[in-house]
Order: C-alpha cells, then sequence, then structure tokens
C-alpha cells in the first residue's frame, strides 16, 4: 500500500565492516506473499541506499571484529558522549532508486496460479522456485543499493592508503624492532606516502571509478589537493599529516602499567587497520568484478578465455559469502569485468584470449591488491584447519582460534594483512567452506562441532594461493 509502506532492511542486520551482507529473506518473503497470493495486483519495491562520509562508531566496530565485547549502554555513558555528538561526520547521502514492480520480475518466472488452489489464509511455505526468485530479488535489490551508494573522496584515499600500508616491511623476524621500545609499531609505517602521490592517485583513481559507473561525489570546481586535505582532515583520528606525507595512525595499546606485549600491539594498529579498511570496503563494489578478472588472469596458467574464466569461477563462488554476487550469474559477471577492463584500456579480449594491454599494468595491480586481504584470509582459514584443528573443534571455538593462528603468523612475518584477525572474514570464510562441503557441521547434543575433509581443505587453500604469485611468496613460510 503507497499510503503506508513497510521499510525494512534486507541484510538483517548491520554491516561492521560497512560492506554489504547477503540478504535475509524473511521480511521479503512476507512483503511478497500479498502478491503471490493475488491479494494485491503489484508490490513495488524501492531500493533506499544510505552512506555515511564518517561513521561514529568506526574504532567501535573494528574492536568489535577482534573479539572485544561491545560496551554496555548507561546514563553515565551517554553523558559522556556528548563531546563525541560536538566533532564534524561530514555528510550523509540518501539516495531513493526508482521503484522495481515484482510483477514484472515475477513474469515468465513464478507461477501464481498455484496459490489458487488453497484457502488463502492458510500458512504455506513458499516452494523452491518461489524461495529461488525471492532471493535473486533480493540480491537484485542489494546489488542496486551498492550501485546507488553516493561515494565520497575518502574512500579512495582510503584504498591508496590501505595498499600503501600493508606494501611496507611485515613485522617479521628480520623486520622486528627492538622489543624494549615501547613505540616501535608507530615507526613501522612511519613513512607513509608523499601527500603529492596520494593526490596523483587519488586523481587516477579518480577516474577509475568514474570509468566503472560509479556515483561519486567529487567536488570538480576544487583543486584535487584541496579535496584530498579537506578529506584528510575530516578523518584525522586515522590519518597523520606531516612533513608532506601521509600514513595511518595505528592506535596504541590501551592503559597498563608495563610495556605492551607483541600482541597487544598487533591488536592496536589492527584497530586503525580494520577502520580504515571500513571506509575502503564502500567502494569495493564498484572494483569487485574486475578484480576478480585481474586475479584470475595471474593464476590461470595460460590467456586462454576458458581458463580465465574457470579461474574467475572459482574465486567468485568462493568469496560469495563474502560480497553480493547474484547466484547464477557468474558469465554476466565475467563479461561485466571485461567490458569494464577493456573500456580503461587494461586488457584487450577475443572470441578465444583475454590479453592485458601492458600499459594499464598500474591498473591490474591495484585490483589484484584490492582482493588480497580476503585471498589471505580465506587461505589462512584453511591453514588452520588442516593444521591445528583438534578433532573436537566447535563453532563457538572457530573464531578465537583463527585469530590466535593468525596473531602468531603476524609475529612471525609470515602474514602482512591485519585485516585477517576480522571475525567477519573469518566467518565468511567458514560459511564458504560449509557451503563447498570442505567442512562439515556435526551434531554431538550439546555442542555443534565441526568436522575437516583436509583434503579438500588442502586442495582449496593451493588452488586460492599455490597459482598466485602475490599470494605464495607471503604464505610460503605457513
Amino acid at each position: 500500500n503507497g499510503m503506508a509502506p513497510v521499510e525494512f532492511f534486507l541484510e538483517g542486520t548491520r554491516s561492521r565492516t560497512c560492506k554489504s551482507l547477503t540478504p535475509k529473506l524473511g521480511l521479503l518473503n512476507i512483503v511478497m506473499e500479498p502478491f503471490l497470493k493475488g491479494e494485491v495486483f503489484d508490490v513495488s519495491l524501492v531500493p533506499v541506499s544510505i552512506s555515511y562520509e564518517r561513521i561514529l562508531e568506526e574504532t567501535l566496530y573494528a574492536r568489535e571484529l577482534l573479539g572485544v565485547p561491545k560496551p554496555k549502554e548507561s546514563t553515565s555513558g551517554l553523558f559522556k558522549a556528548r563531546k563525541v555528538l560536538s566533532e564534524d561526520y561530514g555528510s550523509i547521502h540518501v539516495y531513493f532508486g526508482p521503484p522495481v514492480s515484482a510483477r514484472s520480475l515475477a513474469q515468465g518466472r513464478v507461477d501464481r496460479s498455484r496459490f489458487n488452489l488453497q484457502p488463502r489464509h492458510i500458512p504455506r511455505k513458499p516452494s523452491e522456485d518461489t524461495q529461488s526468485w525471492v532471493n535473486d530479488v533480493a540480491y537484485r535489490l542489494l546489488r542496486t543499493q551498492e550501485e546507488n551508494m553516493v561515494l565520497k573522496p575518502w574512500v579512495l584515499l582510503a584504498s591508496l592508503l590501505l595498499q600503501a600500508h600493508y606494501q611496507g616491511p611485515t613485522l617479521g623476524p628480520e623486520t622486528r624492532p627492538d622489543p624494549h621500545h615501547q613505540h616501535h609499531q608507530h615507526h613501522q609505517h612511519h613513512q607513509g606516502m608523499a601527500l603529492e602521490e596520494l593526490t596523483q592517485q587519488a586523481v587516477w583513481l579518480r577516474g577509475l571509478v568514474r570509468e566503472f559507473g560509479a556515483f561519486l561525489h567529487w567536488p570538480d570546481d576544487k583543486p584535487a589537493s584541496e579535496v584530498v586535505i579537506a578529506s584528510l582532515s575530516l578523518h584525522r583520528g586515522l590519518v597523520r599529516v606531516s612533513d608532506g606525507r601521509v600514513w595511518l595512525v595505528l592506535e596504541e595499546p590501551a592503559g597498563g602499567t608495563g610495556p605492551a606485549t607483541p600482541e597487544e600491539r598487533l591488536l592496536g594498529g589492527a584497530v586503525s587497520v580494520l577502520s580504515c579498511a571500513s571506509y575502503r570496503n564502500q567502494v569495493l563494489h564498484v572494483f569487485l568484478r574486475p578484480a576478480l578478472l585481474a586475479t584470475a588472469m595471474h593464476s590461470a596458467s595460460s590467456g586462454k578465455k576458458e581458463e580465465v574464466f574457470n579461474a574467475f569461477s572459482f574465486l567468485r563462488n568462493m568469496l560469495a559469502n563474502e560480497f553480493i554476487l547474484c547466484p547464477g550469474a557468474a558469465v554476466q559477471d565475467f563479461e561485466e569485468a571485461c567490458q569494464q577492463l577493456e573500456k580503461c584500456g587494461a586488457l584487450q579480449t577475443s572470441q578465444q584470449q583475454v590479453t592485458p594491454t601492458g600499459r594499464e599494468q598500474p591498473t591490474l595491480a591495484f585490483l589484484t591488491a584490492m582482493l588480497e586481504p580476503f585471498l589471505q584470509g580465506y587461505q589462512v582459514v584453511c591453514r588452520y584447519l588442516c593444521e591445528e584443528a583438534s578433532e573436537a573443534l566447535t563453532e563457538k571455538q572457530f573464531v578465537p582460534a583463527v585469530r590466535n593462528f593468525t596473531l602468531k603468523l603476524l609475529r612471525a612475518g609470515n602474514l602482512r594483512y591485519s585485516e585477517v584477525l576480522s571475525s567477519d572474514l573469518q566467518k565468511n570464510a567458514l560459511a564458504a567452506l560449509l557451503r563447498l562441503g570442505a567442512v562439515h557441521r556435526v551434531n554431538g547434543g550439546e555442542q555443534v562441532t565441526l568436522k575437516v575433509d583436509k583434503v579438500v581443505v588442502n586442495s582449496l587453500e593451493d588452488t586460492l594461493g599455490g597459482k598466485l604469485p602475490t599470494q605464495k611468496s607471503v604464505l610460503a613460510r605457513l
């Protein structure tokens, strides 16, 4: 009813990572039911996209992803929060997309006549076909919401600064500073990026984002350097600008009388990295399909279109719990990625071949680097399950156990990406392995344990990492 619209969130909960979550279908099924039963002629679905330039809870969400419990709400906490509200949080954009007709989406997909065969008041579970259709509609709506997101310049800067941060030295045995030096984590990536270089790269990325069809709100009437400085100033809690250089501020461990432990320093740094990653995640949907293709081109043994497509399909299937990838749309996504990379001059495609042009290598390097933290995270989960998981591993023990395993790798210098500590990434990796049959739930009465098929998990890890040169060198010592 247009007079009394129903507002609901397709994802069912708040995203701690600013990345779209896979849809929950309960409320959408309820909304569709009157249309399917013929009680209304049509249902109009209006996708609403909301984007924030700066998030109030950025570090709070990052700590939650690292296993720190959410602080309890209290009256004293409310009074303390007053100073937070006096800060500048930039702008919020709300975009109402064109209404989508359920009737037009159902044409040729759903046979509504079957609903006439029994009284409407009797509750009935949707058929498999209907459920599949509702699922496709949910993914379509989420994809539309993503495409309508208004992006601010900061999401581009966050992407570039994170990649520059990761290109610094790992905290391995060779690069580890004096353990008695309390603040070595700050010095480790102190070089950052030259402000001028960051501005140049941001202008290049602005062009790429617009070429890929994103909704970027970049004030073109101002010099690029002014736009960049304004964005950095708004996010001064995450970045520092000094002597013409910009770098991520790695959070110091909270309180304590003695020097911080290596784990505390790593977790403190991970809070800043995950906070910055939450902004990069807002632009991930723009680069996702071209990034999957760029990574597939690296891992395929040749430039044959069929081999590249197989590698693309594998990666897409593996990451289906991580990103909004419509079920059964691998061919369309592959073709879209080819068109986008051809448009920006990064590759040429023929009937049989997919070939990088050579002159646009920075584009391909940037795109593959966007996915690397996720691919390495999935490899780490696979390696943990094969090497350290006990027979009686429960789902509840899984995230803390993987976190400890990841911390060990980060301390040893065998892993570069502190994003792998994110519980969201770890849970998505487990969901993917369960979906692919590499891990099975075993109901043991009081608790559910995880049974690992080590042959399958090893095979998946090899396919994720063994052929990808950018991954192999870093994870070789795992």
